[in-house]
């Protein structure tokens, strides 16, 4: 249970890390209103809010977040983009989840 609490807090903080990035491109590449980095900044107060949710080192959960965040972005990418990720993106996805896990749940020393 704790692994899938762990992978559903990431995917959390991964999607309010690219929202609040989302949406200033929004305004500052698409022409968008510029009211939307009002809802920008709170989904990036949200993101650091729940990465402090992680019980273990911050050093350790940022590291492994990132490969969580990639993931999501490359889904991001194929949903929100309308963009076909390509055979190599989803290989990465994969070897920076085995690092996600490695870093996450391998084992460590008593020191």
């Amino acid at each position: 249970m704790d692994l899938l609490k762990t992978l559903g807090l990431f995917i959390a903080t991964a999607l309010a890390e690219i929202v609040g990035c989302y949406l200033p491109y929004l305004w500052l590449k698409q022409g968008q209103s510029a009211w939307l980095l009002v809802p920008a900044a709170l989904s990036l107060a949200l993101f650091a809010w729940l990465l402090s949710l992680h019980p273990t080192a911050a050093g350790r959960v940022y590291a492994a977040y990132g490969g969580v965040y990639i993931g999501v972005a490359i889904l991001w990418l194929w949903a929100v983009d309308k963009v076909t990720p390509s055979a190599s993106d989803w290989v990465g996805v994969a070897v920076c989840f085995v690092g996600m896990g490695i870093i996450m749940f391998g084992p460590r020393s008593a020191a």
